[in-house]
């Protein structure tokens, strides 16, 4: 059955909109208008983009949102490519990184699938001596189910103890979605995980097959890219294809109602605008979706309105690169929530991404991160306190007690969707209550993944879905993309 109900192609003929500008919302306008449709892409916002956000600190070129993309998958590097960013990807000077635990930094352990290892010698020096001894039981337990879904941390805790949990596969889980790991689903988060234990009764030797068919795979190239300048860069160069190719984006445009029109198509109310299309792609975070799919689908709005989100802060500080002896080398380091800190994590960014030192040697811009999921009231504090606690960390982690240059404050309230048990099943309800209003897609960080890829992945399944074409949505659905943790930051 088509998505349409009538297995006939959308996008090709008349006018698509497409409301929302983040990275899907453009990703969906830029592969539409390829399939020939003419495009409106509708933002609230003042700007085009959404996490994604270019910015400037003492004068050097800064990611103030997201600043790299998988490059493993291939959607967001193509995308890349596709809006004439080729020059400018570029992969991490260095990967390196550490865990600041049990009162000091230590390096990051190799040999682990989002800190799941394939043996206890791989977190030796993170972990405690009785920590690694349970590790080792791993081998002699009967089987642990798991189900339908279950919550990372649980799962892992069962195997191999909370130790790994805490000290490990939290930091690297908050790292993407500033969660909880008790709450994540394996299903959805770490899918590859997921497969494999399923298939084994070891979680150690799950992990070593994984880790045998990536070997065997012979991956080549950087796990992750960046752009030069930003990977905030991306959108705005393909906001410009989408104007190039004849696409219309009207920022600073709320949309105040959906209806599906009788003589079929949508009515699009926004502001004092009201569009008639014959196709719609919803690129909005779920509540907002929800909203504007609650007369015309009450149950994909009640599906919509149960996904919750995390709030985050990211500040930024840069500091004269003569004052910044203390900071070890790597690209930064990850915290674990067990440790009682106040930042989750912070990446030295003109460490790991040359072209901030190219742009001025003279300067050191660093990152740190604060916020997780159901944590407010460190996110209520004001922009002068989270500067002087992150100092502060910084400073009991690194010995960094320079004064810093100038300091920058981005706040990302309800910013990343959680991923609880479930949510691969409710992602897929969701999905069979809007393939039933003709002419509708949905994509987003809420369904398949949070990061570049996921989200251009599921841009690109919805278009697909327009055209009649349900195959990629349901891969999708079945297989998210993992967003692994791309070393030390956000």
């Amino acid at each position: 059955m088509s998505a349409t109900g009538t297995g006939q192609d959308t996008t090709g003929r008349g006018r698509v909109v497409v409301i929302g500008a983040g990275i899907a919302g453009l990703a969906a306008a830029h592969r539409l208008l390829e399939r020939g449709a003419r495009v409106t892409v509708l933002e609230a916002a003042d700007r085009v983009g959404g996490k994604l956000l270019p910015g400037e600190i003492a004068g050097v070129r800064v990611d103030l949102g997201a600043e790299s993309m998988l490059a493993r998958r291939p959607e967001g590097v193509a995308l890349a490519r596709a809006v004439g960013l080729a020059d400018a990807l570029q992969p991490p000077a260095t990967a390196t990184a550490s865990i600041w635990t049990r009162g000091a930094l230590r390096p990051m352990p190799k040999g682990h699938v989002m800190g799941v290892p394939g043996t206890a010698a791989a977190l030796a020096g993170v972990l405690s001596d009785e920590g690694l001894a349970r590790i080792g039981r791993d081998a002699e337990l009967p089987r642990t189910e798991t189900g339908e879904d279950v919550a990372v941390g649980a799962y892992v805790a069962a195997r191999l103890g909370r130790e790994v949990v805490d000290r490990l596969v939290e930091p690297l889980l908050g790292g993407v979605y500033a969660g909880d790991a008790y709450r994540i689903s394996m299903r959805s988060a770490v899918p590859q995980l997921f497969e494999a234990a399923q298939a084994h009764t070891s979680l150690t030797e799950a992990v070593r097959g994984i880790q045998a068919r990536a070997a065997a795979a012979q991956a080549a190239g950087p796990v992750f890219m960046g752009l030069r300048g930003g990977v905030g860069r991306l959108p705005l160069a393909v906001a410009e294809s989408v104007r190039a190719r004849g696409g219309e984006i009207l920022t600073g445009t709320p949309v105040a109602e959906l209806r599906r029109e009788a003589r079929g198509g949508w009515r699009v109310a926004a502001g004092d605008r009201v569009l008639h299309a014959d196709a719609v792609v919803l690129a909005t975070p779920a509540p907002v979706t929800a909203a504007l799919l609650a007369a015309e689908s009450p149950r994909a709005a009640a599906e919509l309105r149960a996904v919750e989100y995390a709030s985050m802060a990211l500040i930024t500080l840069a500091y004269r690169t003569a004052d910044t002896a203390a900071l070890p080398q790597g690209s930064g380091f990850l915290v674990p929530p067990v440790d009682g800190r106040t930042i989750k994590a912070s990446t030295f960014a003109s460490r790991k991404w040359g072209w901030i030192a190219e742009e001025d040697p003279d300067v050191t811009v660093v990152r740190t991160s604060v916020g997780r999921y159901a944590e407010t009231e460190i996110l209520d504090r004001e922009d002068a306190d989270l500067v002087r606690l992150s100092r502060h960390d910084l400073r009991e982690a690194t010995g960094l007690d320079a004064a810093p240059l100038r300091t920058r404050v981005t706040r990302w309230t309800d910013g990343l969707p959680q991923y609880p048990v479930g949510h691969h099943a409710r992602v897929r309800r969701l999905r069979e209550h809007v393939a039933a209003l003709p002419g509708l897609a949905v994509c987003g960080a809420a369904y398949d993944g949070v990061g570049v890829p996921a989200c251009v992945a599921g841009a690109h399944a919805a278009v697909d879905q327009l055209r009649g074409d349900l195959g990629a949505v349901r891969e999708l659905t079945a297989h998210p993309v993992q967003s692994p943790h791309g070393g030390a930051g956000e």
